[in-house]
């Protein structure tokens, strides 16, 4: 019987109860998550087409692989696993969004040294 003791021992939680408040309150991390945490982690240390590398090791296009680690990158339960791991990730996502939202695109097809 799960929740019961034995001997004065506490066994399980019964199904479903969660094992401390924490645990509640934050999901933890899938094992997907944290391959991807791993990842981004080793990648600091390789050199190539990380594009190709990501292709390889999760089967997932750069574009959506990134949709998921951006996603992640904003999880408390990702902050906690890895801080600085995630402060980075985090500055390098806010620093390209800044460059692209900085890029001016020509909308005239005026040459302007007429």
């Amino acid at each position: 019987m799960a929740g019961a003791t034995h001997a004065g021992a506490p066994l399980d939680p019964p199904l479903g109860a969660p094992r401390d408040r924490q645990a509640a309150l934050t999901p933890e991390l899938s094992e997907l998550d944290l391959r991807l945490l791993d990842f981004e982690r080793a990648w600091a240390n390789r050199v190539g087409a990380k594009e190709a590398a990501i292709l390889t090791e999760f089967a997932l296009p750069a574009a959506r692989y990134y949709q998921m680690l951006y996603v992640l990158i904003d999880s408390p339960a990702a902050l906690r696993r890895d801080p600085l791991l995630v402060r980075r990730l985090q500055r390098l996502r806010d620093a390209r969004t800044r460059s692209r939202a900085a890029r001016t695109f020509r909308t005239d097809t005026q040459d302007p040294t007429d």
